[in-house]
């Protein structure tokens, strides 16, 4: 089976062809357009600007990933189709309704965090081959618009168990970068300064961390480091990466506890994380080691599968398609299918 696949949900323009048989998964193209270096001068994305450059780059890199063979021995497209930001998505769901229709091709409608979780199974080649061995499956959803505890029974199916209340943990990384001037995207670079921090000069609250549900709130921690910096007024290098080391650690503490929990009573058989804040090293040496603790194996996905892209969609889109799932559209019925702001993983 191959298929294409297209990600436009918020400013990445993403083309992936992926192959699949049953038993392994092989990506033959990969190609993103990032437009971070544009946001940064914002402070964050601006959806207007996010649309008309993927206007202008979807079909020159479309045309560059396939080059003379265009979309011979292409058997599905596969778009996002939602969460994310509506101008975003329309443009590439436009775009791939026209191959679809054109070339007489299925489409498969898929949710964008659904490809954050098989993003998993595009890089870890024992989850291809026996995916069974490992669920029900516990998914820590993590980024910058999504937090969310996920029971994952089999292939295409998703129990919410908890989200956030406010912030999204990476939102909450991203707005403390801000208050301490560091820059867009903040989430990477408070990473990297909590490297060279004390993580015990703050105590920082950890908002529901010992609430008896599945529910997670990052706004007071958030605001807890603003009060921080207007009580010292003044902070040098050294504060700054205490605070991004105190914060993560916090942020970290909540996230992992809550996760464990959960594999207890959910008597689950693997813990994965999905997510742009799953390249967080510090995140995942912490679940990793709490996993082990317990004896349950931990996946997460390589870091270049981490941010938004399309050989993730692609993957989704085939255990879709395998797994014969109602999101798969052809003929005129395509036309019908319309951006779902909203999208929640558990209403798949």
């Amino acid at each position: 089976m191959r298929i294409l696949a297209i990600e436009s949900s918020c400013d990445e323009t993403a083309i992936a062809i992926l192959e699949g048989n049953g038993k392994s998964l092989k990506l033959k193209k990969n190609a993103i357009y990032s437009q971070i270096d544009i946001h940064k001068q914002y402070g964050g994305v601006v959806p207007e600007v996010a649309a008309r450059k993927h206007v202008e780059t979807v079909i020159p890199l479309i045309d560059s990933t396939l080059g003379k063979n265009k979309l011979k021995g292409v058997d599905y497209v596969a778009v996002t189709s939602g969460p994310g930001l509506v101008t975003s998505l329309i443009l590439g769901m436009a775009t791939a309704k026209t191959l679809t229709f054109a070339n007489d091709l299925p489409l498969v409608a898929v949710n964008h965090m659904e490809g954050h979780v098989y993003s998993n199974w595009l890089s870890n080649k024992e989850l291809v081959k026996d995916s069974q061995k490992y669920f029900p499956a516990l998914i820590l959803v993590v980024s910058g618009g999504h937090t969310e505890l996920v029971l994952m029974p089999g292939h295409g199916q998703y129990q919410l168990l908890g989200q956030t209340l406010d912030d999204a943990v990476g939102e909450a990384y991203d707005k403390v970068a801000k208050l301490l001037g560091l820059g867009y995207p903040g989430g990477p670079i408070v990473s990297k300064l909590a490297e060279q921090g004390n993580k015990e000069a703050y105590d920082f609250p950890r908002p529901m961390m010992d609430k008896p549900n599945y529910d997670f709130s990052f706004s007071g921690l958030k605001t807890a480091v603003l009060y921080t910096l207007e009580k010292k007024k003044q902070v040098n290098k050294q504060d700054i990466n205490d605070i991004c080391a105190s914060f993560q650690t916090a942020a970290t503490e909540v996230l992992a506890k809550k996760t464990i929990k959960a594999t207890q009573e959910y008597n689950v058989k693997s813990i994965m994380v999905a997510g742009g804040v799953s390249a967080n090293k510090d995140l995942k040496q912490v679940l990793n080691k709490q996993a082990k603790k317990i004896d349950l194996p931990f996946f997460y996905p390589d870091l270049k599968y981490t941010g938004d892209n399309a050989a993730m969609i692609a993957t989704a889109a085939y255990y879709n398609v395998i797994n014969k799932k109602n999101n798969i559209l052809k003929n005129k019925a395509i036309f019908d299918l319309e951006p779902r702001s909203n999208w929640l993983l558990s209403k798949n």
